[in-house]
């Protein structure tokens, strides 16, 4: 039985939505998705494509030191499961009031339950 290399487990910089078209397109042509502590937005890409990541944190969740804690909780959730995607996506995920004070156990179990019933999973 062949080993398989393990998977490369990154989040470049060209595997983020960055810019304000990016999150419009995607928040008006795509699907929503509200789990937990965030709300998922996302658009299906052409086969081949790299997932795409994209992340929304407001001023009501907190200053600015929760609000960096919230947008690496969730790219670390992302980047942890990129590979676990059953089809490329671009994914936008906005935070919640309820991320504030949330491990990243807690995070990370909204975000897959929301990608779970999403339907964006391998089996």
């Amino acid at each position: 039985m062949p080993v398989e290399p393990p998977k490369r487990l990154r989040l470049r910089r060209s595997s983020r939505l960055a810019q304000n078209r990016d999150f419009a397109r995607v928040r008006q042509t795509g699907q929503r998705l509200v789990c937990g502590c965030l709300i998922a937005n996302w658009n299906r890409l052409p086969d081949g494509a790299p997932p795409k990541l994209g992340v929304v944190t407001s001023k009501k969740i907190g200053g600015a030191v929760e609000r960096s804690r919230a947008r690496r909780l969730l790219r670390e959730s992302f980047r942890l499961h990129q590979h676990e995607l059953a089809e490329p996506v671009e994914l936008i995920l906005v935070a919640r009031n309820s991320i504030a004070g949330k491990n990243f156990a807690g995070v990370e179990k909204d975000f897959l339950a929301a990608l779970r019933r999403a339907s964006l999973l391998k089996n």
